[in-house]
């Protein structure tokens, strides 16, 4: 436990003299950031966060802009960029990251995300609190990878979270987080973003479905929707 402690202060508490290591923003950190808050409060004007709960990150390089602890989305601006290392270390800005900070370095060190999407959205939530795996209620399910699991609980902030949520991600891009809510990844935030939006959406359908007194919801087999993953690969406009 103490271990634990010391490197969740190394990621958000700078140790005297780290602050003269912190650098000046590049010109595409500065993008990422805009589109990071746009990200962040799109969350809130859709539904998925209540307040400042869930947060946001983007991969620039080896650098991790991330959306700072506590501070409403709204009035974030373009001198707030918060940015660490992939080590946790703060290289930019004053603002302390994110409580969830390891959540998103172990995303970022398990593959090759480069944008991570965290909500505390309503539907999927109480989902959460009910199964161990999302049922087959729509094939929907193959743009995440397959079956949605759900993390076991952990405190925020924590290793064992970190843990739990990377075991629960293994082959997909999004999963539950048990009495907590949702952690998607994509190669960009818009893609990070649809699949936390389509994770809800789904979450919802299955609730509202199961909620008929004396019907129970017809569920796909897990091959009907490796199938539809299948068929995914083509999807869209080429070139």
């Amino acid at each position: 436990m103490a271990e634990e402690r010391w490197e969740q202060r190394d990621a958000r508490e700078p140790r005297a003299g780290e602050a003269a290591d912190r650098r000046t923003v590049r010109p595409e950190e500065a993008a990422a950031w805009e589109a990071l808050v746009a990200t962040a409060r799109r969350t809130v004007t859709e539904g998925l966060v209540v307040g400042t709960s869930g947060n946001v990150s983007v991969r620039v390089g080896d650098t991790v802009l991330v959306s700072p602890s506590g501070v409403p989305y709204d009035r974030l601006t373009p001198r707030d960029v918060t940015g660490v290392d992939l080590d946790g270390r703060q290289v930019l800005g004053t603002l302390v990251p994110t409580s969830e900070l390891p959540m998103h370095l172990a995303v970022y060190g398990a593959g090759d995300a480069r944008a991570v999407v965290h909500t505390h959205a309503v539907h999927a939530t109480a989902v959460s609190t009910l199964v161990t795996e999302l049922p087959l209620i729509h094939y929907m399910a193959a743009a995440l990878g397959g079956p949605v699991r759900v993390a076991p609980y952990a405190t925020y902030g924590t290793r064992e979270l970190a843990e739990n949520m990377l075991r629960a991600l293994t082959g997909r891009s999004a999963c539950l987080l048990g009495n907590h809510g949702t952690v998607a990844h994509g190669a960009t935030l818009d893609q990070a973003y649809d699949r936390t939006a389509q994770l809800e959406w789904m979450c919802r359908v299955w609730l509202t479905a199961s909620s008929v007194p004396g019907l129970t919801p017809a569920l796909l087999s897990e091959e009907q929707v490796a199938e539809v993953g299948e068929r995914l690969k083509g999807y869209g406009q080429r070139g």
